[in-house]
């Protein structure tokens, strides 16, 4: 088993060599042991936005990764604290040692492609619980007892990684509009010519980003909430590598990028009953971020099937996956049909049929 340096060093307490975790109520690193709040703050904040030019013509400019030879792999690291070792498997860049609890995260040398930059976490798992739990109060034909089985909910904090992209697209488009029904339908053709530029369009860079966390949460990134990136902000939670290429990263969102373009070429046409839209477009002026964001995941079981509430570690908003109560709805189906036919007897009633 490989091994491999971790950053634990920066992890400890300066005051009492305690181990420190991250805080998002303190903003700061936490010590475990004396309960000292050490800041990650630094002069060079103001730099985590920037971006970084890519040239589609030289696709090979940034290479594969040559240090991971097989992102399957487990390698190991041997706790600094209790001499524990700690694990490292597949593309998941933090761990904790599995005898002290200590937080330990990859070296920048082992941690795949440079990530630039993050967003803290702002919420803590408290406010996270809180809120999936208000989620599952609003949710009209939810079993009763589902808010006792989310707050027994798996908790798991989560820094995912993202793109940013930008790019300024010179559109050529053709595609048809129909008009009328019936003998009156009609279909034409048209064409035109259109420019758009992309700034900070936000693209998962792993699969195991779903769109449940991608769509429901994450689509309000502030770029000045961007961090340089340092491993304290990861000490006491999940984290996953990137490990795309720019090349790959675009390929992998190609098909989110194509929904895009229609939808502004539909919005440049602005006629309804628009359809069948072709398009070729010359791509310029590429920049591209590598950021992780952090998002709360509440894991549970529901009737035997495995589901997950997800709030977003910045702003706390929630989406999740829930059941239904079979029986609440029957009762609401119930009471609209009654509610129907005392509104037909009544209007009939009143000499309004």
């Amino acid at each position: 088993m490989e091994r491999v340096d971790a950053d634990q060093g920066d992890l400890q307490c300066p005051n009492c060599a305690g181990q420190c975790r991250y805080s998002p109520v303190a903003q700061g690193l936490h010590c475990t042991m004396c309960g000292a709040v050490h800041s990650l703050d630094t002069a060079d904040d103001h730099l985590a936005a920037a971006e970084f030019p890519y040239d589609v013509d030289l696709p090979d400019a940034e290479p594969p990764l040559p240090q991971i030879k097989d992102l399957s792999d487990t390698r190991a690291h041997q706790c600094l604290t209790c001499g524990g070792e700690v694990l490292f498997t597949g593309p998941a860049l933090s761990e904790h040692c599995p005898y002290c609890d200590g937080a330990v995260v990859l070296s920048d040398q082992d941690s795949g492609y440079q990530t630039k930059a993050l967003i803290p976490f702002k919420a803590d798992q408290d406010f996270a619980q809180r809120q999936a739990l208000d989620w599952v109060a609003g949710r009209l034909a939810a079993p009763g007892d589902l808010n006792v089985v989310v707050s027994q909910a798996r908790v798991a904090g989560l820094y995912a990684p993202f793109w940013t992209f930008d790019s300024t697209e010179a559109v050529e488009y053709w595609a048809k509009h129909t008009t009328g029904s019936g003998d009156n339908r009609r279909t034409r053709s048209l064409s035109g010519h259109m420019r758009i530029h992309f700034d900070d369009v936000l693209m998962p860079a792993s699969p195991h980003v779903t769109p449940l966390i991608r769509d429901g949460i994450l689509h309000a990134f502030n770029p000045s909430d961007l961090r340089p990136y340092r491993a304290g902000y990861l000490a006491g939670f999940a984290a996953e590598r990137h490990h795309q290429t720019v090349d790959e990263g675009l390929r992998a969102n190609g098909a989110d990028k194509t929904l895009l373009m229609r939808n502004r070429i539909k919005q440049h046409i602005n006629k309804s009953g628009v359809h069948s839209i072709r398009y070729q477009t010359d791509t310029t002026g590429i920049h591209y971020r590598r950021i992780l964001l952090p998002v709360w995941i509440l894991h549970y079981t529901y009737g035997g099937k495995p589901m997950k509430v997800v709030v977003s570690g910045i702003d706390g908003r929630t989406y999740g996956e829930r059941p239904f109560s079979k029986w609440k709805i029957a009762g609401y189906s119930a009471a609209l049909a009654a509610m129907t036919i005392a509104f037909g007897i009544a209007w009939g009633a009143g000499g309004l049929l």
